[in-house]
């Protein structure tokens, strides 16, 4: 390999841009307009633009990301993680364009990435797996057959998903339709599929998983375990390798069936392998993430591997330096800098950063895709950077936790700092007298008190405003910073039209609590509704939110749905 196209965005390109640095690499980036000025534009040896403003037309884009590998002499891609990382069809089009793919092989993305197939091959092996559906379910009345005859709670899941988007868990009967319809249709967006499954929850579990890399060549090695216990709307926050208070025996045990299944699938590359730990001790496979990881530095620290070049060299044939699952070299933990607002329930608050005042320090590493004057855009994921801390042992990776948490300073949007510092206090996260973190721990158990955060001024205008111009005879497409044009004639970047922005007055008034599409409308225009209802679904930064009727009355909506509204903005009004 000679030169790298990121087929991705954020800190994680950014990550991709060093690895190939220090392994002699070129590298070409991919950017969606509102990234037109984003770091790993900059970093990278060269960029080029994907021509449009939203996941679907820009990093989503097949044929647009083929196309720039070929005019930029590339001839190599790394997915990164989300967006195309697991989609076993691009890494064919990479493949059939001549490219080298930088991941499993295309059968085997397809058959882990279908969780059911995936469930078959586990088992297959051997490891332990709870109860769940035997294939994918095409209605709701299905999801409550499920629950009436294995108890709940349900887990509905994407097929063909990850990374928490199209998960839902259904605690209730009278909420299984809903969460289902949920479920599709995050599902649909995020992977482009909405068939779901189901699986028996386990109630307050751990979330544990296995790092492997595999070669080419029939090995297949563990380098440990990670702790993703901490969890938002089944979205991790923060990570610590090797996982804490775990016997010899399940760690072994989930070695043992990582290294199994990846064997079974003929897997190469670096992958995970992610199980649920039960409170009575129950270990259950989860699914197998044939991808880098968000959380892989953590991994990193505690073993002195380098998983992106690991990836690169897999790629290019080489067999595997490391045979044996190396010694733990102390202890790391991830902290994922969200830009959303913990005091309004880790809301998404896309804005322009105006002060990103990182710490430094023994033991510190920062993975970021931001500084000082960057946008984070609402169109994307809300992952900012990633603070690793490292020590000795897990007290000292704690006590140094604290003091770079203190440290860290961002202004200008809301950041889940203030949620990491009264996590790093809280006894069930230490552990003194025992680990209690499960997966929905901040929601049932967390009792920190963490003010609203200031909501980020609407970001200035970002992007680019795209025309054409004619030289010599010929017509070339030019795209202009919005920046340059503001003011000018009320140009603008396009795109979404932005609901009626004016702020509540009264008490009837039902506004937007961030700043995105309004997706979905749950209710007629003029219907009744009662204190309570879903009446609308937000959706930013790859979430949902659910709106709901704060009084009874009848329902008027100010603002369609499509429609592209700023936090604070009326969408309806409740007549009494």
């Amino acid at each position: 390999m000679k030169k790298v196209l990121i087929a991705n965005r954020g800190e994680i390109a950014v990550r991709i841009i060093r690895a190939c640095r220090d392994y002699d690499l070129q590298s070409v980036a991919v950017y969606a307009d509102p990234d037109v000025n984003a770091l790993f534009v900059q970093l990278a040896d060269e960029a080029y633009g994907l021509g449009g403003s939203s996941p679907a037309e820009t990093y989503l884009d097949i044929e647009k990301l083929i196309a720039i590998a070929k005019r930029s002499g590339a001839d190599a891609v790394h997915p990164g993680y989300g967006f195309l990382s697991e989609r076993a069809e691009f890494a064919r089009a990479v493949q059939d364009a001549g490219l080298t793919w930088i991941g499993p092989d295309p059968h085997v993305i397809e058959a882990l990435g279908d969780k059911v197939e995936a469930r078959r091959i586990a088992t297959s092996v051997g490891a332990p797996l709870v109860a769940g559906s035997d294939g994918p379910v095409g209605t709701a009345a299905e999801v409550i057959a499920f629950a009436e005859a294995h108890g709940l709670p349900v887990a509905i899941k994407a097929a063909h998903g990850g990374g928490g988007r199209g998960l839902k868990v259904a605690w209730k009967m009278e909420e299984i339709a809903e969460l289902y319809e949920s479920a599709v249709r995050e599902a649909k967006v995020a992977f482009g599929r909405g068939e779901c499954f189901l699986e028996r929850f386990l109630d307050r579990p751990r979330h544990i998983e296995a790092q492997v890399l595999a070669d080419k060549h029939g090995n297949v090695l563990v380098l440990g375990t990670r702790d993703c216990s901490l969890q938002r709307r089944n979205q991790k926050l923060v990570e610590e390798a090797p996982a804490p208070f775990l016997t010899d025996g399940q760690r072994q045990s989930i070695h043992e069936a990582a290294k199994r299944i990846c064997a079974a699938a003929g897997y190469s590359g670096a992958g995970t392998v992610e199980f649920l730990l039960g409170v009575d001790g129950t270990i259950s496979f989860l699914e197998v993430n044939t991808r880098l990881q968000v959380e892989h530095p953590v991994t990193e620290e505690t073993t002195g591997i380098d998983l992106v070049i690991e990836q690169f060299r897999i790629a290019e044939g080489k067999a595997l330096e490391v045979t044996e699952t190396p010694a733990p070299r102390g202890h790391s933990i991830e902290f994922r800098i969200n830009a959303e607002d913990p005091g309004r329930g880790f809301l998404p608050t896309p804005g322009e950063i105006t002060r990103f005042d990182p710490p430094s320090g023994p033991g510190i590493r920062l993975d970021t895709g931001v500084l000082s004057g960057s946008t984070v855009p609402g169109t994307f994921d809300s992952l900012m950077a990633k603070l690793v801390v490292t020590g000795s042992t897990r007290q000292q990776a704690l006590s140094r936790a604290r003091r770079a948490l203190a440290e860290f300073e961002i202004e200008g949007v809301a950041t889940v700092l203030p949620f990491d510092r009264a996590v790093l206090q809280h006894p069930d996260f230490t552990g003194e007298d025992g680990f209690r973190v499960h997966t929905r721990w901040i929601e049932t158990d967390f009792t920190g008190s963490l003010e609203a955060l200031a909501r980020p001024e609407p970001a200035g205008q970002t992007g680019l405003v795209r025309t054409h111009v004619e030289i010599d005879g010929k017509r070339h497409a030019l795209g202009i910073p919005a920046v340059l044009l503001a003011g000018l004639g009320g140009l603008s970047a396009g795109g979404a039209v932005a609901a009626d922005s004016r702020k509540a007055t009264d008490a009837n008034s039902v506004t937007a609590p961030i700043a995105g599409t309004l997706q979905a409308l749950r209710v007629e225009d003029g219907a009744p509704v009662e204190a309570g209802d879903l009446i609308a679904v937000m959706e930013a930064m790859k979430m949902e939110t659910q709106i709901t009727a704060p009084m009874a009355g009848r329902i008027r909506f100010q603002a369609a749905a499509g429609a592209y509204v700023s936090a604070g903005a009326e969408i309806a009004r409740i007549e009494e």
